[in-house]
């Protein structure tokens, strides 16, 4: 065993390297779930660490500017135009409200025909998003394709089609689904489509069903059967938010899962976020718990989310494929899928 030296509060091995970190407990009431029991919820900080040389994928406000710069860009805007929006971003109006003005902007209708520039738009701004994946990022994508693999939902209020893009390059289709098609959205509530990423705000390769508001939705929120299917997802399963911030006060969300819950102390919901800072951990973690959602700290760093949720997939797949081990058997299974993880994460 290297011997370790210190210097003040820091401790360095022999060769003058810190200490490998201690890897983060994982929470027993999540680790134990099988991915059948989960949906996992990505959000905008997956796709950020996926592809971080994108900024239209880290904000809502990065992904305005992005379509704001293509459509100038394409002279698709007058120069007053610009500058109102631009303002608009500066000033942090409204952002769904400005997204929608410059969608109407881009998309006139003429008579009975609407054109395409915003669909040009988007085209431009999520242009060859697999060559700009970094393998940290790619870690994180196959471990959520491990847990579809073996049971577990998804769905995302992200525009792009990361996920689906890295599992074709291993060979698998998945399938991009928005709110527009309810009989696919109903099928995928009741599991009938399991290896489908269900996009709740829509998804860029299909510009017809990019909605930003829940009023956008209307045949599926008056649908009961699809919406009743839906909820019970809520009820019975257990969400798992990654990446997501306060994706639970997202208006869309809330209309499609939260609306109609009220037997809060019956659910069982996880959030992974960085800790941070202390005092607005604690904030969220409370905040969140009263709405049956426990706030789980992968680490410190963003850097952390990778290494921990690989872990926490490795183990619940390992569960789902044979039940509930022994503990020799969990750990050997684990570390086997862990680094069936790892290796395909370059």
């Amino acid at each position: 065993m290297a011997s370790t030296v210190s210097l003040g509060k820091e401790t360095l091995l022999e060769d003058g390297m810190p200490p490998a970190k201690k890897p983060r407990k994982l929470l027993p009431s999540l680790k134990t779930k099988k991915p059948r029991e989960l949906v996992l919820v990505i959000g905008t900080g997956i796709s950020a660490a996926v592809a971080p040389q994108v900024p239209a994928l880290k904000s809502w406000k990065g992904l305005i500017q992005a379509l704001l710069d293509a459509a100038i860009d394409f002279d698709l805007l007058e120069d007053e135009e610009s500058k109102r929006f631009q303002k608009c971003l500066h000033e942090y109006k409204n952002l769904v409200h400005v997204a929608h003005d410059l969608i109407q902007k881009l998309s006139p209708r003429t008579s009975n025909v609407r054109s395409t520039f915003f669909k040009d738009c988007l085209y431009e701004v999520f242009d060859d998003l697999e060559s700009k994946m970094e393998d940290s990022g790619k870690q994180l994508l196959q471990s959520v394709l491990h847990l579809m693999e073996n049971g577990a939902l998804v769905l995302t209020t992200n525009f792009d089609n990361l996920l689906e893009l890295y599992a074709a390059h291993q060979g698998k289709h998945l399938e991009s689904l928005d709110l527009t098609d309810e009989k696919k959205v109903l099928e995928w509530a009741q599991e009938k489509r399991k290896l489908s990423v269900l996009h709740i705000h829509g998804v860029y390769t299909n510009p017809s069903g990019i909605v930003l508001h829940p009023a956008g939705y209307q045949n599926v929120l008056r649908n009961t059967e699809v919406m009743r299917e839906i909820q019970k997802l809520y009820e019975n399963k257990s969400f798992l938010f990654l990446g997501c911030g306060w994706t639970v006060d997202d208006t869309t969300f809330q209309a499609l899962f939260l609306e109609a819950e009220k037997h809060k102390s019956d659910l069982e919901h996880f959030m992974l976020v960085r800790r941070g800072d202390v005092d607005e951990f604690k904030k969220l973690r409370e905040n969140m718990l009263d709405k049956g959602i426990k706030v789980i700290s992968y680490g410190d760093e963003y850097t952390d989310l990778p290494e921990y949720f690989g872990r926490l997939a490795s183990e619940i797949a390992t569960r789902g494929r044979a039940g509930v081990p022994k503990e020799g058997q969990q750990l050997n299974g684990s570390a086997a899928a862990h680094a069936e993880i790892t290796g395909c994460s370059t």
